[in-house]
């Protein structure tokens, strides 16, 4: 009895892919379709993210403007050092804190202490950082709340705030 070879098995798909597609092969209509969806969701998730990078760096940028204080509306200013843990986790409390107002009736600003103006700011109180400093709305000084403090015990000291100087 004579040995017979083994053919190795070969396996080919009938339909193409759209690897095989792009390699000369036919391209079906649900070839284009599949190409098309997959492009709409990645525009898609890019331009969402995009969104959410814009509106977060604008709303950095509106924190940080420290001319605000004054303009009419009550406000919420951190002392704020970006290298210290601590002071994050009040800027996190505090940010929850404040969005229970409207617009108009409490803001939260962001005085850096590695710049200037945020430098000359806590200097002119007499605060260090990891420090809130509460001003009406003609930009004088009412209160100062030191060190860290949780969303339960801010917000209702906010709400007093408000309710004081009529914001």
């Amino acid at each position: 009895m004579k040995k017979q070879k083994k053919r190795s098995k070969s396996y080919t798909t009938t339909s193409p892919t759209p690897d095989t597609a792009s390699q000369g092969g036919p391209v079906t209509r649900r070839d284009v379709l599949r190409r098309y969806r997959n492009r709409g969701i990645g525009l898609g998730v890019v331009g969402i993210a995009g969104w959410f990078v814009v509106a977060d760096v604008q709303a950095t940028v509106r924190e940080h403007d420290l001319s605000r204080i004054g303009n009419g509306v009550p406000s919420v200013v951190q002392i704020h050092d970006p290298n210290c843990s601590i002071c994050a986790a009040l800027q996190k409390e505090t940010r929850a804190a404040v969005g229970g107002f409207g617009e108009g009736e409490l803001q939260f600003l962001v005085a850096n202490i590695q710049d200037a103006r945020g430098r000359k700011l806590a200097a002119d109180n007499g605060v260090p950082h990891v420090t809130l400093l509460l001003f009406d709305g003609d930009g004088k000084r009412r209160q100062i709340l030191r060190g860290p403090n949780d969303r339960s015990v801010l917000e209702p000291t906010f709400r007093r705030f408000v309710q004081q100087v009529g914001g």
